[in-house]
Formats: structure tokens, sequence, C-alpha cells
């Protein structure tokens, strides 16, 4: 109440932070004329200027009045758009790192170019972060015409590029791509052997465009890259098959708020009894109990063309929250071999982490993070807790205008369809254009059945048909057009009002349920009312809608009946909309307890994926091994030597020095050394023994040494890494049951974690080492070698004033070697790039 109070008074955080702005935008404005003054030529020199500026020490802060001034000119002239005061209030609170909530329709593809181009001065580079590979070359051919005007460079990273074609976007000033791809480059970076391999730059500014759907939705799905592993995939096939001999609520219950399995007694005794085991939780039959809950799930958890669409012989993911296709990503754990079984297509072999990253965690590198969207007001709390970012909602350049009408909520799903039918066919007569809002591919198709039987054309936007999202959604404005889309499929991308549709009451949009969460249902409504258009929107429910059914339908059910309504009849009523706003708020919170969660265990990885990238970019971008090398010599001496300092100069028993004799063979092949076989050497006596090993190794292999020290040194990172990654797995697997024991399954985690990472670092060590200690070069002498030295020998030169002829060494023909085979000249290159020139 007396926040309430102070912010009638005062005004909110909100309208003081965009009142404070005010000078700025004055400031601005009064640079316009010196900018409408300058030449086409002139506006890339300023920007060259403003370069050296900031390299010289002076802050983007100090510029951005005027910067921002000439990315307006600069619009004017290259995109006829100009930017507006509130777009240039947009920029700056984009520039401050935080989020700008902007109406659709606002232009937030304009604005992101003012603290774009501002933050290019630096030259570390920026990255505008979008949904899909379509909006990302958009927005970057767009938009490029007016970086290109001003001098800078822009790139764009799309799927299927190459390596050489993602260094060069990613050295441009300026560069477009997906959340996706610049989170894989990011892992796959930190996969490869040379720098010179490197795709990304620092991470310095991120501009993330609908940042609630990259931050938010899509952060409950980490990104992994993964590899095949050895495991067979027939138990998937074999459990399928005995899932349907499974009852519902009787052999296993389904927690469809949770999305998880439980087996009942009466079913662990059923599947024994089918498998011919005498105890499914027994060790060894682990895995049939993991198979089966897998399978459970993609019966009942997992629905065809809901969650998954079945394409060309293979099970394809449908994103939630954007109705598109996933093509390559995989469920995890099985799960997506459990559905292919369950769809009869090919079983792929279960897949190995190889690299894996949070969204949270990879934004949470960038020196600074800021984004945009239509929503992100209700999300402000998590936005602030995981990422630091406030979010401010920026005012409209024209009033709202859209009537939202109440929810009309009806009994069963058939009445809510006839009457959403109804509507859509009552405003097509009319020549209003209508936009249709679904959670599911299935229902989508649902509407468009009965929409046939009215004879209503309509176009269908879902996961199988986005090929041609853009134009239809381009369209969707447009008089007597009908667009069925599958909940924010082609979000991005703006609905313009064709001709005479504003006398008709705009845009109207219908929501066919609630989503689980208010920010999905308010970017529905969104796509209506933009830059003060008309518009309305409603919302059309049944009290067996998966929210209503999970959270609360039986109150509104009763308030039906004492109602006495009639079938077909919906009540519309603010308490009963009201009550359905707190059941959404119930799952967003419950919704975002799950992202915390995935994120406070991905922390603990996240710390020792620092650990290891770090060092994998010391390793690549190094000189000069030796003092690394040197220092993993020392630990893993001390950690031989321990026992033997422990005893203080007192004799070992034979175990214990049997034990250390044979550890110190494995490492250094001690059993080569005739001195150290009667007796356990000295530290120091080994010491100089490793020493001479690697000096010896060192000269034999003369300027290779480096690289293969570094070589030895990535593929035991490398290979360790990944089966460290498999244990973290199997260790998250398992680690809720401490809860039983009275135990933090965090704070387990998190203890057994460090403890096999530095077991891990220690293996690491060992296996660089134990190969450096066992590598012999040999160098293989050919009799080509002698004759080719000899000829060099007899080679006669003459400065004389002699013939070209006689000048021209006589040589004999040259042997006949391969062009990439190793030179005869023991160079150690290869021919073609030596003798072969």
């Amino acid at each position: 109440m007396f926040n309430l109070i102070v912010s009638k008074i005062f005004g909110s955080r909100n309208d003081r932070f965009i009142k404070k702005l005010k000078p700025q935008i004055d400031l601005i404005s009064s640079y316009e004329p010196e900018m409408e003054k300058l030449t086409d030529e002139q506006i890339p020199q300023k920007i060259m200027e403003f370069k050296e500026e900031v390299a010289a020490g002076k802050s983007l802060d100090d510029l951005l009045p005027e910067v921002f001034a000439l990315v307006r000119e600069a619009g004017k002239r290259s995109l006829k758009m100009r930017h507006y005061d509130v777009q240039m209030v947009g920029g700056m609170v984009l520039h401050s790192g935080r989020i700008a909530e902007m109406k659709t329709g606002e232009g937030k593809t304009l604005v992101a170019t003012l603290p774009a181009v501002l933050n290019a001065l630096s030259g570390k580079g920026v990255h505008l972060i979008t949904v899909n590979d379509y909006l990302a070359k958009r927005d970057a051919e767009w938009m490029g015409q007016l970086y290109n005007f001003l001098g800078l460079s822009v790139g764009v990273v799309v799927h299927g590029q190459t390596d050489e074609e993602r260094q060069e976007a990613y050295a441009c000033d300026i560069t477009y791509g997906t959340n996706n791809e610049f989170g894989f480059d990011y892992l796959r970076d930190n996969m490869k052997f040379y720098k010179e391999q490197l795709v990304q730059r620092e991470l310095n500014f991120a501009i993330v465009d609908e940042v609630d759907s990259i931050l938010i939705d899509e952060a409950r799905t980490p990104l992994i890259i993964s590899g095949s592993s050895d495991e067979a995939t027939s138990m998937y096939g074999r459990v399928n098959s005995m899932i349907p001999l499974l009852k519902k609520d009787e052999d296993f219950e389904v927690d469809e708020k949770g999305r998880s399995i439980t087996m009942t007694d009466d079913g662990v005794i059923k599947c024994e009894k089918i498998l011919g085991i005498d105890n499914l939780y027994d060790s060894q039959h682990i895995s049939f109990q993991h198979h089966i809950m897998q399978g459970i799930k993609a019966h009942h958890l997992f629905s065809r063309d809901v969650d998954y669409i079945v394409k060309d012989g293979q099970v394809v993911i449908v994103d939630e929250f954007t109705g598109r296709l996933m093509p390559g990503r995989r469920f995890s754990d099985g799960l997506h071999q459990a559905l292919e079984a369950k769809e009869g297509v090919k079983v792929e072999s279960e897949n190995q982490t190889l690299a894996s990253i949070t969204f949270q965690n990879y934004f949470r590198m960038y020196d600074k993070l800021s984004g945009m969207t239509g929503t992100a007001d209700t999300e402000s709390v998590e936005f602030a807790q995981i990422y630091d970012l406030e979010v401010i909602v920026i005012p409209t350049n024209s009033k709202m205008v859209r009537i939202d009408h109440p929810d009309s909520i009806y009994k069963t799903q058939s009445e809510k369809y006839n009457a959403i039918a109804k509507d859509i066919e009552e405003k097509y007569k009319q020549g209003q254009p209508v936009l249709v809002g679904t959670v599911s591919i299935e229902k989508s198709e649902l509407i468009s059945e009965l929409l046939k039987k009215r004879k209503v054309p309509h176009n269908v936007l879902n996961a199988k048909h986005h090929e041609q999202e853009a134009e239809i959604v381009a369209e969707a404005g447009h008089q007597k057009h009908v667009t069925i889309a599958t909940n924010m499929a082609g979000r991005g991308t703006d609905i313009v009002l064709g001709e005479g549709v504003k006398d008709l009451g705009g845009l109207h949009i219908i929501g066919t349920e609630r989503h689980e969460s208010r920010r999905i249902d308010n970017q529905l409504r969104g796509r209506s009312g933009r830059q003060g258009d008309p518009g309305s929107t409603r919302f059309y429910l049944a009290l067996d809608d998966d929210l209503m059914r999970l959270f609360g339908s039986e109150r509104i059910a009763g308030i039906m009946d004492k109602l006495g309504m009639q079938e077909g009849e919906p009540i519309e009523n603010g308490m009963v909309t009201k009550a359905i706003e707190n059941s959404q708020k119930k799952v967003e919170g419950h919704n975002f307890e799950i992202r915390k969660q995935l994120l406070d265990y991905d922390d603990v990885m996240n710390q020792q994926r620092e650990v290891i990238y770090t060092l994998r970019r010391e390793v690549m971008y190094s000189t000069d091994m030796s003092d690394m090398t040197a220092e993993f010599v020392e630990e893993i001496f001390d950690d031989c030597f321990y026992p033997v300092e422990e005893a203080k100069g007192r004799p070992l028993d034979q175990e214990t020095e049997d034990m250390v004799r044979v550890g110190l063979d494995e490492l250094f092949g001690i059993s080569r050394n005739e001195e150290f076989k009667e007796e356990l050497p000295s530290r120091e006596k080994l010491e100089a023994w490793v020493g001479k090993l690697l000096n010896t190794l060192s000269e034999s292999s003369g300027d290779h040494f480096h690289e293969i020290q570094r070589y030895f040194l990535l593929e035991s990172l490398d290979r360790n890494w990944k089966e460290h990654l498999l244990n973290m797995d199997h260790l998250r697997e398992g680690i809720g049951l401490r809860g039983y024991g009275q135990k933090d399954p965090k704070h387990e985690y998190k203890r057994e974690g460090f403890e096999m990472f530095r077991d891990m670092l220690g293996r690491i060590k060992e296996n660089t080492i134990r190969a450096l200690c066992h590598l012999r070069i040999e160098t293989e002498v050919r009799e080509e070698e002698f004759q080719h030295k000899e000829q060099q020998n007899d080679l006669e030169y003459s400065d004389s004033g002699e013939s070209e002829a006689k000048k021209k060494p006589k040589r004999r023909s040259e042997p006949k070697i391969g062009r990439n085979e190793s030179c005869p000249c023991g160079s150690g290159k290869k021919y073609k790039k030596c003798c072969g020139k």
C-alpha cells in the first residue's frame, strides 16, 4: 500500500527513469540540423572520427547524443525512416544494459540500430540475436543498408555456414544470428585444436530481440553438442511393445503438472513378470527401469503434432513456445529413442554429451547484455534475479485503442470450437481480418477442418508450413484474410493493416485457450492494435482445457451450474478471468523454479567449464609449453612421492613401495632404466631422469616439440572432459535421492562434482606426461636421402656471364614421391610444401 501511495505521488521507478532521459532527447534533437548539412560521403568519415575518439579514451556515453543524431540522419537517407523520440528512449535503455519493453509495431528493429552503431565504435563487435534464421537474414539485409551507409560492416550467422563464412561474419562490426547459432559456435570453438579455427571473437555486447522468448522460454533447454555412444538401441523396441500392456492409474501414475511418471507396486510386478526378471530395481536391471519410464513418458506425456511431428521418417521436435520445428535437436536421456520406437521409425543410437551450456550461462558471459520485446514486465523478477537486467517499459508513439474483450468460457471443447468457428465466419463475412492463435499443430488443424465445412478460406501457419511464414503473416491484416497460427509463429514479422481494414475494426485476434504463461497470451494480443491502429481480441476457453483442468476448473464449473447455464452458452465474468490469471501465475512460478534449478545445477558445471575452456585457450594460444609441462610433472611427483614424504625417512613397507613403483612405471616407464630396477628411485634422481627424457624428445622432434606437447594435452583434456560430462549426467540423475537421507541434493551435487572434477584434472596431467615420457621419435633413413644430399653437394653455380643453360644446376630426375608424403630431406614437412615446390 505504501509503495502504491509513493508511486501515485512521485511516479513509478519506470516513469522517473524515462523522465531522466528527456534532456538527452533534447540534446540529440539539437544535433539534427548539423547532421542534415553533412554530405553522404562525410557521414562515414564522421563514424571514423568517432572510432578514433573512442580509441583515444572517450566514453561511449559522452558520444551518445551525437552518434544517435547521426544514425537518425542515416536512417532518413538510407531507409526513408526517421527514428521517433520514443525510439531514441528505447535505444538509450538498450545501451544502458537493460530490457526495453516496446509494444508490437513500435519499430524495435530500427531501435536496435542506435545502440548497435554506438557500441560498434569500440571495434569489439556487436551481436544482434533473433529467434530464427529468416529474421536474422531479413534484419541484416534490411538494416544493413543503414549500417553500410555509415561505413560499418554487417555479417549474418545462420545454419549451414562453413567456419570461414562464420569467421568473416563475426569479424564484422555488427553480426546478426540466432541464439542457437551463437551458443553452438561458442561450444564448437571450445572443441577446436588450433586458434586459427576459432570463429567467435570476445563476447562484447549483445542485443537480444524477443528477449523473453530466448532468455526465459528457451532457458529450460540447455544447448548440447553430442556424439554417438556405443549403447545398443534394441532395448527401446522391446520395451515399446510392452508399454500398451501397462494401464494408467493402475500400473503407473502420471503427473501432468510436473511432467513426470511414477510406477505403482502392481506395475513393477507386472513389468518383472513380462521381462522375466526377479527385481526391477536390482542394479543389473537398472537399464530396464530407465527404458520403461522413458517409454511411458513417450506414450502418455508426449503427443504427436503437439510436442513433435514425424517428417521424412524422423521424429522432429516442435518448439512448445514458437510452434517451429527444431531439426537436429533431440530429447535427451533416451526419450527421443523412445518416441522413435513409439512411431515405428528407425531408432537412432543414443548420444553422449560432448559439450553443453545453458542459455543463462552463455548470455551472462557478455560484457554487456540488453534486450527488447513487447512482453517482459510480467517476468521482470526473473530477469533481475538471473540476468541482473532491469525492465523499462517504453511509452508508445501513438495511444493504444485496441479492445480486449473478456474471456468466453464454455463447458466442453466442442462447444468452444463451434463458437470460435462461428465468430471467424461472422468476421469473415464482414471483411474483418482474423488471426487465430493455437497452442499446437493438432488444434490448428482442427479449426482448419471446421472452417472448411463452413467454406471459409484461410491460411494455416504452423511447424508443417513455416516456409511460407513471412508471406502469410504479412498478408494477415488484409480484408477477408483468416490466418491460423500455432502459438507465436510469425513473431517478429509486422502485421500491417490493408486498405479499408481500419474502418472494419482492425485485426481481430482469437485465442483458442490460455497459455500457461500470461506473457504468451499478451504476445498474441499484441499482434493487433499496432501504432494506434484499431483492433480487438478475445480468448475462448473450455473447462477441460489443459490449464483449466489442472488448475481449479471445479470452482468455475460450480458457478456455471448454479447459474443454470445451457449447452453452448458461455460465461463472461471478470472474477473468473482473474481466477484464470492467478492459475497462470502459479504455473509461471513453477516454471521459474524449474529454470532456476537447472541454472543452480549448471552453475556447478559452469565453474568447471570455465576452468577447462580457459586452459584450452591458454594451450591454443601458447608458443612455449615448457613451463606448463614442468608444472604438470612437479604436481605428479607431489602425488607419487606423497607416501615417501609421509614416511619421513623411514623405509616403506613392501606393499606401499610396490604401489609407488607401479605408479611410477605406469607414468614414466622407470622399468626401462637399469639403475631403478634394484631400488625405488629418489625424487631427485627421477626428476633428473624425466627431465633428460623430455630433453631427448625435444631434441629429436626439433621445432615440432611444442606441437607434440599441445596435441597430447588437448587430446587428453577433451577425452577426460567428455567422460566427466557423462559422469556428471549420471550423478545428476540420482542426486535427488540424497534428500531421503536428509541431505541437500544441490550441496551433494556440488561437493561430489568438485571431487570428480579434481580427479579428472589429475588424469589430464597424468595422461599428458605419460604420453610424452613413452613417446620415441625415430628418424627413418632412406637411400634416396643420401642420394639427394650427394646431388645437392655436386651442384655448381656460376656468376659469370654464361648462358642460362649452364647456370642451371644439373640434377638427376627426382625420386617418385607422393605430394602428401613426408619430404625425404628430413625437414618433417610434406613433400609438396618442401623440396617438391
